[in-house]
């Protein structure tokens, strides 16, 4: 029992992709897809990094899978964690500033370019330090 308990609490990396909209700085978020734990919570895209991969690897496998989008480049910003109820994740948060292609959500999700203070409801919890940063970054009020 206490290999599951362990095994529970393995860290799950996540690359996170922070779009930013060079013509307003408008930020995209998504829902996250039915079936999948906090189904319609709203989210900066990305997964799980898969064995062998790097973030940007992974960030730019996922982008393409949920959102149809290439990315260029990609580095990581901070790293934050996160425990949920269902996992204990690393987040590996990246902005990205260039892309091509057209948004196709691929999963039936919601997008929407959003301006800081958000106007969309419930963000997932793990979201929220980032939002405070880069409200911070940005002069914003936390």
């Amino acid at each position: 029992m206490s290999q599951a308990s362990d095994k529970a609490r393995q860290h799950t990396e996540v690359a996170v992709g922070i779009l930013i909209r060079q013509s307003d700085d408008a930020l995209l978020l998504s829902t996250r897809p039915e079936g999948k734990p906090y189904a319609g919570y709203w989210e900066f895209p990305g997964g799980k990094v898969e064995a062998g991969e790097t973030i940007e690897e992974a960030l730019r496998r996922e982008l393409h899978e949920e959102l149809g989008i290439m990315i260029g480049g990609a580095s990581v910003w901070k790293v934050t964690e996160h425990d949920y109820p269902h996992a204990l994740v690393r987040l590996h948060w990246c902005k990205v500033t260039e892309w091509t292609g057209d948004f196709e959500m691929r999963e039936g999700q919601a997008m929407r370019w959003q301006q800081l203070p958000l106007d969309v409801a419930p963000v997932l919890p793990g979201a929220m330090p980032v939002l405070g940063w880069l409200a911070a970054e940005r002069g914003l009020a936390g």
